[in-house]
């Protein structure tokens, strides 16, 4: 057997030690399948971001419309009546939360011109002024017969003055009648349905209170209201 001489060993253990070299062309495969994973899972999470921000707006797009569409509808009904009367304006703040059949009531029959021309037929220092029904006396003649028993009352009374209300009997043809109290009224909701309160121009009524009366509490003048404006903001 021939000998093997130091050197060549020394060679042919270098060979197997060495690494093998990796070829181009497999390089180049792990780069295309490293870079096709890497889109694939930027896609996937491109994808389920954009619906979720999607779905995201489409449910707040629909509470708003819902909401802007509420708010459309309570902004439609009017909160301030504005009288114009032969004395002057008075302003009322309409109670719909509190009293919202008779308010839609009292807006129909403005909407129907009901109060246009409408005398104050009955007129009662420190208790109420009436406009509207002169067949209707029952409120007046009551609340008068105990005047002076109310006079003595104490102050502290549960309805205060400048309250706007209408008779509690149901309103046939037309019939809508208004009161506007000029002293608290201790039992008031006994005897109208309140449904607004003067903010402004409490002046003209207790100018519309002084005016001469007979017997009757009729006025001696004609004192009327001309028109009445429906508002939602003053």
């Amino acid at each position: 057997m021939a000998r093997i001489k130091p050197q060549a060993l020394l060679q042919q253990s270098k060979k197997k030690k060495a690494p093998r070299s990796i070829s181009i062309p497999t390089i180049a495969l792990y780069s295309v399948v490293t870079v096709v994973m890497v889109f694939f899972l930027f896609a996937t999470y491109r994808h389920w971001s954009q619906r979720s921000v999607m779905q995201a707006e489409e449910g707040t797009s629909n509470f708003q419309v819902e909401d802007d569409f509420s708010d459309s509808k309570k902004s439609d009904v009017p909160r301030y009546a504005i009288f114009n009367t032969s004395k002057g304006l008075i302003t009322v703040e309409l109670y719909k939360e509190g009293s919202p059949e008779v308010v839609d009531e009292f807006i129909d029959a403005c909407q129907k011109g009901h109060f246009k021309g409408m005398l104050f037929q009955r007129v009662v220092k420190h208790f109420v002024i009436q406009g509207g029904d002169s067949e209707n006396h029952a409120v007046i003649e009551d609340w008068t017969s105990r005047e002076k028993h109310y006079n003595q009352l104490e102050k502290r009374l549960k309805h205060e003055a400048f309250m706007l209300g209408t008779s509690n009997m149901k309103h046939e043809k037309e019939g809508f009648d208004i009161f506007i109290t000029t002293a608290p009224i201790p039992d008031l909701n006994a005897k109208l349905n309140v449904f607004g309160r003067v903010i402004k121009g409490e002046d003209i009524v207790q100018e519309i209170e002084e005016v001469d009366t007979d017997e009757h509490y009729r006025p001696k003048s004609r004192i009327g209201i001309i028109d009445v404006t429906l508002k939602q903001k003053i």
